[in-house]
């Protein structure tokens, strides 16, 4: 289905009033609303191709209705949320789950839409039809360099359909660890995990980033051979300056000073993008800004700073997106709930005064410092993103009117009720 402008028009029209109203109020107390306003505009978060469909645990997998079973119809749906918010103007394949059998007509279709396409991710996480070596125990860090050398080439492989397509970077995650003390030799593994990403980074375009993932745990439980910022850092620093670390919210242990970790990547220029969702215990893919949207906004926090003082834009100096798992809401609508808490979090970090937030750090005073940061994150800034949509073409209200719409049950009545997505 196609969402039409009148549609949105008309729903801006009906929402004009009340949103003049907040919006005026808080530009009385905000000077730099303007300069707020355009830098909303201008960012855009991808939404992975993986996403779109019902997730799942290990338990099981509920899937709704009207999933989109090719991935034509998941750039459609990603124009769906882009149409409404304007700020999901790309989307990230995971190969093999989305290859395109024509790379010309995808980036035609996905132009239609107004859709980029943002990192392609690479899969030695799961053994697919017709693979002659398992990663059963591990991919790039194998034992056996038969297995290592069909991950690297799954990747190279990955990277082409990613120059095919227009996209410039790499996304590299592991599953590789044990379960088991004994099972593996650490420097073992880590060292043919560096050997393997080197032949990876031999074929990345002059353009390209690699960004290499890290996570604590899961699916292996007693070691991950990528396990935390410090050994993707380590990976990155000596592979080259195309690659980067990649940030996931949801892999760190509970408690892990994640803004911290961002501003020295920021600092030592090694901070790649970042995938967007929440937790309460471990890897939850939750919604973003569900549970910890002060955390979220420390980040932003440190992500305005730190990109500042470096002079790197906002918008394109990093790779921004969502990598959430649906399993109760519908993930349209999850997903455009995790873009306005993002939006959110980035509106009020950019509404910290940096000159007195300086100030009290130097004159040690604490209680100023906290106070100049929960001022801002306590301001509701939610009409200052309502205008940057309005402004751009989109929806005051996107939830609302994906509702108001029917936008789910049209999609069921032109896919079905038992279409399932690919992937996870």
């Amino acid at each position: 289905m196609l969402i039409e402008t009148n549609q949105i028009e008309q729903h801006n029209q009906e929402n004009l009033s009340a949103h003049q109203r907040k919006f005026k109020f808080i530009t009385e107390d905000i000077s730099n609303t303007e300069d707020i306003v355009e830098k909303l505009k201008v960012f855009q978060i991808a939404i992975p191709s993986w996403a779109l469909g019902t997730g799942g645990t290990r338990f099981g997998r509920f899937s709704g209705p009207g999933e989109p079973g090719t991935l034509e119809q998941k750039i459609e749906d990603v124009g769906l949320l882009h149409k409404l918010n304007q700020s999901s103007g790309a989307i990230s394949l995971h190969i093999p789950w989305d290859i395109p059998s024509d790379a010309e007509k995808i980036k035609a279709l996905a132009a239609a839409h107004g859709l980029g396409f943002d990192a392609v991710n690479s899969n030695t996480f799961q053994d697919q039809k017709g693979q002659e070596h398992s990663y059963k125990f591990g991919s790039l860090h194998h034992v056996d360099p038969k297995v290592r050398k069909q991950a690297v080439d799954h990747n190279i492989e990955v990277i082409k359909h990613g120059v095919a397509l227009g996209s410039k970077s790499l996304t590299v995650w592991l599953a590789d660890g044990s379960s088991f003390p004994g099972q593996l030799n650490f420097r073992e593994a880590f060292q043919n995990t560096l050997e393997s990403l080197k032949e990876i980074y031999k074929h990345l375009p002059a353009d390209w980033k690699m960004f290499v993932e890290y996570k604590g745990f899961e699916p292996n439980f007693y070691s991950t051979t990528i396990a935390d910022w410090g050994q993707s850092l380590l990976l990155a620093n000596k592979l080259g300056e195309k690659a980067y670390t990649l940030v996931d919210l949801g892999h760190h242990q509970p408690n892990v000073n994640i803004e911290q970790i961002v501003a020295l990547l920021l600092m030592e220029g090694k901070l790649g993008g970042f995938h967007f969702n929440d937790s309460k215990y471990a890897d939850d893919d939750l919604t973003a800004g569900a549970i910890k949207p002060y955390q979220l906004f420390l980040i932003f926090n440190e992500l305005v700073d730190g990109m500042d003082a470096k002079g790197i834009d906002h918008a394109t100096g990093l790779g921004w997106m969502i990598d959430a798992s649906h399993n109760l809401k519908d993930p349209l609508v999850d997903l455009l709930q995790s873009v306005e808490a993002i939006k959110i979090a980035y509106a009020q970090a950019l509404l910290v005064d940096r000159k007195a937030l300086k100030e009290a750090q130097q004159a040690n005073d604490v209680v100023k410092a906290q106070e100049i940061l929960q001022d801002a994150f306590r301001t509701d800034v939610r009409s200052i993103v309502a205008e940057s949509r309005l402004r751009a073409g989109a929806a005051l209200d996107p939830v609302q009117l994906f509702r108001d719409l029917k936008v789910r049950e049209k999609l069921t009545e032109e896919r079905g009720a038992v279409s399932i997505a690919t992937g996870l």
